[in-house]
């Protein structure tokens, strides 16, 4: 089994290897996603053996997989896949224009690599001080992409985002050491001290004063990294700036681990602390994040910031559905976790297709698009509608499930909830629609050959379906899979 995990964890860099071997777009990008595939491929087989056996672990915890890191691995592997994909696409593109230099594109697949190698890692550790190193990791890796072109906006993106990102990540280590001076009582080995498994298992007799404040201060670290208000400032510049298949990574991979290190934090609270004060701090930046991500919706003339504060909104609800707790609100979370990786995965690497056609970011100025680019086009509306939360796709299913956790303990909570994700519907939908239809000022084309053009619609195409699917059924293995999450921390 360490061996797999190791595999897992280790293939993405199969890219990086290439691209530091002097391999161009077509070879570093061919190594990317022959590695993404298998990597993926072994996290199906993982996933199924872990729906076996509750957990595994290995030197002292520092390995460590059980149900709800499985489930995050399929859905941040699966989000390596489709970007990986898209960037052997777009980077041969950008390569074959001039846009991007052999050495730029070099750097991408070399830090798109690492990049995905540690998010990777990082989900398989029981550690919560490894977690803390391997997620801080993964921002230094992923600030190259941001600014990759060198451009001034780009540079200050990526400075921004490296500084308010470690920032939070250092707030998060502030929590990690209070949980670790919260179980001083327990007498445990120091390298167990910040163990998941063992903190989990003794967490009613943790002290309450440090593990209230180890939780807030987690959320606060980690929720940097998540994009939860007000700590997402960041992210709607680091989305916009980077490649668009970083873009896909940051939002649907990036984010995901962020939560996944809150979930962990969240579960030792619940059971040291009770249900209302973990209730309480998940509800209170969930809704700010979709208050905040929903007014910067309504009207945001960069589509790629639209995308970006739809993942600040996204984001919030899922801690909203954290927040409303309980089978159902858990159940909603994980589900809406993988329906939105897919998504925003498809919307990034979509928007990519259309930079490279229309050469700007600026939604005024793009028009046409079912007209010009039609797979393009036709996939940027039903992805909209998917994020948006439209039947039949997955996220209304997992919105759906959310709302009914919250009806279950209140009124009016739920009912803002549906409100705001009205709000945004509308605001969304504007904007993307505006850029589908009408037509076009000028012949436009976002791919030189066949074969580019094939390549691109794959992960996109692909993603879509799976969004369709995952709305109108959800296969017996992956609802075994959310059981196992919630499971190993309720």
């Amino acid at each position: 089994m360490s061996t797999l995990i190791l595999a897992i964890a280790l293939l993405p860099l199969s890219g990086s290897l290439a691209a530091l071997l002097g391999a161009r777009a077509r070879g570093a990008g061919n190594a990317a996603c022959i590695s993404a595939a298998t990597s993926f491929g072994l996290v199906v087989w993982l996933v199924a053996k872990v729906s076996q056996h509750p957990h595994y672990s290995a030197f002292d915890g520092f390995v460590y997989i059980d149900g709800l890191s499985a489930f995050f691995l399929l859905a941040v592997s699966l989000v390596v896949l489709l970007a990986s994909l898209g960037s052997a696409a777009y980077l041969r593109a950008e390569e074959t224009s001039g846009d991007l230099t052999p050495l730029q594109v070099r750097l991408y697949f070399g830090f798109f690599g690492v990049f995905a190698a540690l998010m990777l890692a990082s989900l398989c550790t029981g550690n919560l001080g490894m977690l803390f190193v391997l997620i801080e990791g993964s921002t230094l890796a992923s600030v190259a992409l941001v600014g990759l072109d060198g451009s001034a906006p780009s540079l200050e993106a990526a400075w921004k985002y490296v500084i308010i990102s470690s920032l939070g990540v250092t707030i998060a280590l502030i929590g990690t050491l209070y949980l670790f001076y919260s179980g001083t009582g327990l007498h445990l080995a120091s390298n167990l001290g910040l163990t998941w498994p063992y903190l989990y298992q003794h967490a009613g007799a943790l002290a309450h004063q440090s593990l209230r404040l180890a939780f807030l201060l987690a959320v606060i670290g980690y929720g940097t990294k998540v994009g939860l208000a007000p700590m997402h400032t960041w992210l709607p510049d680091a989305h916009s700036q980077a490649p668009s298949p970083a873009s896909a990574m940051l939002s649907a991979a990036l984010l995901n681990t962020g939560m996944y290190a809150i979930i962990r934090f969240l579960a030792i609270a619940r059971v040291g602390l009770g249900e209302d004060y973990v209730r309480a701090v998940m509800l209170t930046f969930g809704f700010l994040s979709v208050v905040i991500g929903v007014l910067f919706m309504v009207r945001n003339g960069n589509f790629k910031r639209l995308f970006a504060y739809s993942s600040v909104e996204h984001m919030g609800i899922i801690a909203i559905a954290l927040g409303f707790g309980g089978q159902l609100g858990f159940y909603g979370a994980l589900l809406h976790v993988l329906n939105h990786a897919i998504g925003k995965s498809v919307l990034f690497i979509t928007s990519g297709d259309v930079v490279l056609g229309y050469h700007t970011r600026d939604a005024d100025d793009v028009r046409g698009l079912l007209g010009v680019l039609p797979v393009t086009g036709t996939v940027l509306l039903l992805a909209s509608l998917a994020i948006l939360g439209s039947p039949p796709f997955g996220l209304f299913l997992s919105e759906l499930t959310i709302l009914r956790a919250g009806f279950a303990h209140t009124l009016w909570l739920p009912m803002l909830l549906l409100v705001l994700l009205v709000i945004g519907f509308i605001g969304f939908a504007k904007t993307t629609t505006s850029m589908v239809f009408g037509e076009a000022d000028h012949p436009v084309q976002a791919y030189s050959t066949i074969t580019q053009r094939r390549l691109a619609a794959a992960p996109i195409v692909a993603g879509t379906i799976l969004l369709v699917v995952l709305g109108l059924w959800i296969p017996s293995p992956l609802h075994t899979a959310i059981m196992a999450s919630i499971g190993s921390i309720s």
